[in-house]
Formats: C-alpha cells, structure tokens, sequence
C-alpha cells in the first residue's frame, strides 16, 4: 500500500465522524480535546505566539480558578483567535449569533468541543480582541464562551497551539476572526 493509499485509509474514520457534525442538533456536554494527527503543524513563531496565559482568579470565591485570555494569532489562515494552551477557537454557522444556544452536540460535541469555563470573570481579552467575550448556559449547566454572540469550539484535530485543521469544514466550521 502506497503512503497516498495508507493516508485516505487512516482519515476515512476522521471524515466519518465529521459528517456527523454536518447537521444542527441540540446541546449537550462539552468534552476534552481528543487527540487526532494534524495536516499542518504550525512554524516555531507561531507555536510561541500562541501560549497561554492563566493566573489566579480575582474571585474569592474560586481559589483555583484560572483566567483565560483570549488572544490573537496568525498562521496561513490569516488572523484567528486562540483559547486554552494556544489553540484555535472556531465558529460554526449553523449557530445563531446571540441566540445563547449551541447547535453542537453528541458525535459533534465529540469533534468540536465548546469552549467552556466556571465563570465569566476568568475571561480575558488579549491585544487585539476587539469583540465582547460573553458566556451563555448550554443545556447541561455548562457554560461557553462567545465572542461576538458566536459560540466558540475548539477542533480535535488540532493537537497544538497554532494548527488550523478544522478551517471551512462542511462550509460550516471557520476560523473566530477577531
């Protein structure tokens, strides 16, 4: 078997699960960024420019809470926003901006984790994130994070701060532009 062969056989399960995310569907938990072999690794610089930031809360109340800045990074895509540990944030137009609502979840939710945190307080907007970061309560008592109304996801196919690897998936998956 060919390395070109060998390739199409090891993303026929990935492109399978993705499909499923094709359609809208109702809320539910959020899960932890799986891990799946990237297309694209990003340069030196942009894995640098990219690495999180978290301190102490100023909440009392939540001793243990870290802050989440949102920032601003670049890669072939152009400018993209960046959540947790550097990694790319996304958009999924079947959402309804400023609805409060997350169109993800089951097999979806599984691909496109939402980005969730305790409290709005432990957001932070970097140089550059012009937009208003917000939180709304998804179905399951979590809450996620969005940036101009937009829910925001992480992609499991994006195993590093600066990959890229779920950009214009379906037509329905994009970059968060800041």
């Amino acid at each position: 078997m060919d390395r070109r062969q060998r390739l199409m056989a090891a993303g026929l399960p990935l492109v399978l699960l993705l499909a499923a995310c094709s359609s809208g569907a109702t809320p539910s938990p959020s899960t932890p960024v799986a891990s799946v072999a990237p297309s694209t690794a990003p340069s030196a610089s942009e894995a640098a420019s990219t690495a999180p930031s978290t301190a102490p809360s100023a909440s009392a109340s939540e001793a243990t809470a870290e802050t989440y800045e949102v920032k601003v990074a670049t890669a072939s895509v152009g400018k993209f926003l960046t959540g947790e540990d550097g990694k790319t944030l996304y958009i999924f137009k079947n959402d309804t901006v400023g609805s409060g609502k997350s169109t993800c979840s089951g097999t979806c939710a599984s691909t496109w984790p939402a980005f969730t945190v305790d409290d709005k307080d432990q957001l932070k907007a970097g140089s550059g994130v012009t937009g208003a970061l917000d939180v709304f309560t998804r179905d399951d008592g979590t809450k996620q994070v969005t940036y101009k109304g937009a829910p925001l996801y992480y992609y499991s196919g994006d195993t590093k701060a600066g990959d890229t690897n779920g950009q214009g998936l379906f037509g329905k998956w994009f970059v968060a532009n800041p």
